[in-house]
């Protein structure tokens, strides 16, 4: 009988010191606190999670092959990384259409809340618009569209009118001639929606100017290093002996073409008028100095207007199906006194 008292006893104590053990541990499991959570990484930065309220936004970038573009990836950055509610993933193209269909699926395995893209050119793009759509994830286009069949496969652009852009520069082009002249154009990306609505706006508006011809135009593929090196080429060809005037689809090639010009022996903004689009700052910096003489803004700072449109749309709300950036054109002192205000 002692023995099975002592038996009894070793149970019920064995018994209690478990009851103990998985008290503690049931404890320890509880979430911790924002008091007392590590503080090592900041909310901004860490990755977003089911039901914690944050946006998550997969962005797939072209590149880097311009002062514009940097400004838009800048702007994009910053503005996510200041709100604690956007989880942005970014993806880099490097000009490579294949890089941003690849990331684009990537994001769509990753579950993102929305998908937005620049994408590099206008065509190509169905197969994976479509599988982002049977995903019901919606797709924003930031300052590039994509070719108008697709349009039920995305839900907004978001940037400028590039067809106004193109009228703009050929309106200021032909005040800057008198209405007469031989002009070079200089095109971008080659199948780029900026370049060709600003091609068909320049060409539209120059119907208006019969004594303004086009002598040649050439893609400098928005870089302006290669806007160098066409300008160059062109300067040394039968049609390059008199022009009077530059049109560059951006400040990029725009800059390069008056390097060009300069070690030609010619001045750019005298001999050589130039009208460019975009804005950025050196470009403003060339109008003072005399060598550039209109810039028609293309406004890169996206970054407000793309993720207030993903939070709309993560909250239900419907978008417009393009988001309009408000934009200006600057000449003469205008340029000049804008200069300190550019952030890009």
């Amino acid at each position: 009988m002692v023995q099975r008292k002592k038996i009894m006893g070793a149970l019920v104590t064995a018994t209690v010191l478990m009851s103990l053990v998985a008290g503690c541990g049931a404890k320890t499991a509880e979430p911790t606190t924002a008091s007392t959570a590590p503080q090592a990484t900041k909310a901004a930065d860490a990755p977003a999670k089911a039901g914690d309220g944050k946006v998550v936004v997969g962005f797939s970038q072209i590149g880097a092959e311009s002062g514009w573009r940097g400004a838009e990836t800048q702007s994009i950055q910053d503005t996510a990384k200041a709100d604690p509610t956007i989880d942005l993933k970014f993806s880099d193209a490097q000009q490579k259409q294949e890089n941003q269909i690849k990331a684009i699926r990537s994001f769509i395995a990753q579950k993102v809340d929305v998908i937005a893209m620049a994408p590099v050119v206008e065509t190509g793009w169905e197969a994976v618009l479509k599988e982002a759509k049977d995903a019901k994830i919606p797709v924003i286009l930031v300052d590039r569209g994509v070719d108008k069949k697709n349009e039920d496969l995305y839900t907004s652009f978001i940037g400028s009118d590039f067809i106004v852009e193109g009228q703009n520069a050929a309106k200021a082009m032909a005040e800057h001639l008198g209405d007469k002249g031989n002009i070079v154009e200089l095109e971008g990306t080659v199948g780029a929606s900026a370049a060709t609505d600003r091609k068909k706006g320049f060409d539209d508006e120059m119907k208006n100017h019969p004594n303004i011809k086009i002598v040649k135009s050439q893609s400098g593929d928005f870089n302006r290093a290669t806007g160098k090196q066409v300008m160059e080429a062109i300067l040394k060809s039968p049609e390059g002996k008199d022009i009077q005037g530059v049109y560059a689809h951006n400040d990029d090639m725009a800059l390069g073409a008056i390097q060009a010009i300069e070690e030609a022996g010619k001045k750019p903004g005298s001999d050589v008028k130039i009208v460019s689009i975009d804005g950025i700052k050196e470009a403003f910096e060339a109008v003072k100095a005399g060598k550039l003489n209109t810039v028609v803004e293309c406004n890169p700072l996206l970054g407000p207007q793309l993720f207030q449109a993903a939070k709309d749309l993560k909250a239900g709300k419907q978008l417009p199906k393009w988001i309009k950036s408000n934009e200006d054109v600057f000449t003469g002192q205008k340029a000049i006194d804008a200069l300190p205000n550019r952030k890009y």
